[in-house]
């Protein structure tokens, strides 16, 4: 896959993905899309997130695997892709990490 045409997979995803969750997920915790990382041949697609508060991360990785199939009709739907991705969704450690350095450097 082209690195043009791979980046603009990779926004297209991030970008309905981000709205698929946000419309379907409860008040209860923030789910945040963090980054998409999409395979050479463009067949799998992994979208890290991270959630608010923290203990919500196990709880909204099992409710975004239900509704995978959901999410895959509605990127179809809602982009003109030609092959839709395996999607994985996965906890974002690194960012969470990331997040955790911030906080101890800024104190």
């Amino acid at each position: 896959m082209r690195e043009i045409k791979k980046g603009k997979t990779i926004e297209i995803i991030h970008r309905l993905v981000a709205k698929f969750v946000q419309d379907i997920s409860s008040p209860a915790s923030l789910i945040t899309i963090t980054r998409v990382e999409l395979s050479m041949t463009g067949k799998e697609a992994k979208v890290f997130f991270t959630t608010l508060p923290e203990d919500q991360e196990d709880t909204a990785l099992k409710f975004l695997i239900r509704k995978t199939p959901e999410f895959k009709k509605y990127l179809r739907d809602k982009s003109r892709l030609g092959l839709i991705p395996h999607i994985d969704f996965k906890i974002d450690y690194g960012e969470r990490s990331r997040q955790r350095l911030d906080k101890l450097s800024n104190q």
